[in-house]
């Protein structure tokens, strides 16, 4: 476990800047004039969100790194190489079987990349439903060829108490984010991030796991159905945002 060092000093206007001497950060908290600290901002949300990412992926490329040198590494070794404390990665990454198997399906982010940008690339800037159908598909697809591994990670995590942070599907939330970031400014901020919400539900291996073990469709048309639902909630967005903006203007 890291030991940390803090001081705090009060600043300008009532902030409360506290420096971390072991790692250097600084962090800021927004004091009100009675003192209480202030409901977090959206930036600050976010920002720890991506920190949080960054963080998974460190110890995930680490792992990986490792696995290619031939070993087989735990989740304590896989932190100390990371440089991240133990704790965190246990909160990540609690058995080395689900470390071992994201690591492993981290492998598939430069396919998922690629899709991903080829979709943008396409013609027709306003074609928003085609393009998050064909990132869905390869999605798919994906979760098709590797879908032992997938169902591994389910068993690895299912059991799990929930701690309200997600303990799987970091990779889905953000190619599916990549994918409809250009529908962000005309959607807004909150039905940007419903959208994604809502994607997740028609993505990934759950969504598999459910159209062939518990609707029996075969591969195929597992895929077709997700690329429905994720054309669908695309439309279905758009039209309200537009629904809303002729409101106004009445």
């Amino acid at each position: 476990m890291w030991i940390w060092a803090a001081k705090f000093f009060y600043g300008t206007r009532g902030s409360l800047w506290h420096f971390c001497a072991t790692k250097g950060y600084c962090y800021t908290v927004a004091m009100s004039t009675s003192g209480s600290p202030r409901p977090a901002t959206h930036s600050t949300s976010t920002g720890r969100a991506r920190q949080k990412q960054r963080t998974r992926r460190l110890l995930l490329d680490t792992a990986r790194k490792l696995l290619a040198a031939g070993e087989r590494p735990t989740v304590s070794e896989v932190a100390d190489a990371a440089e991240v404390s133990r704790r965190t990665a246990y909160r990540y990454f609690p058995t080395q079987g689900k470390l071992m198997a994201d690591a492993a399906l981290e492998g598939l982010r430069p396919v998922m990349e690629a899709a991903i940008n080829a979709a943008q690339a396409a013609p027709g800037p306003d074609n928003f439903e085609l393009r998050v159908e064909a990132v869905v598909r390869q999605m798919q697809r994906l979760a098709i060829e590797h879908e032992s591994l997938l169902r591994t990670m389910i068993h690895e995590t299912v059991l799990q108490k929930p701690t309200g942070e997600p303990n799987r599907g970091g990779r889905r939330i953000e190619w599916l984010e990549m994918a409809v970031k250009p529908m962000r400014a005309r959607l807004g901020s909150a039905s940007h991030a419903r959208l994604v919400s809502a994607l997740t539900l028609c993505a990934g291996i759950e969504a598999l796991l459910v159209l062939r073990d518990i609707r029996g469709l075969g591969p195929q048309q597992a895929i077709e159905v997700s690329q429905w639902m994720a054309r669908a909630l695309v439309r279905q967005s758009l039209a309200e945002r537009t629904a809303a903006a002729r409101k106004r203007r009445i």
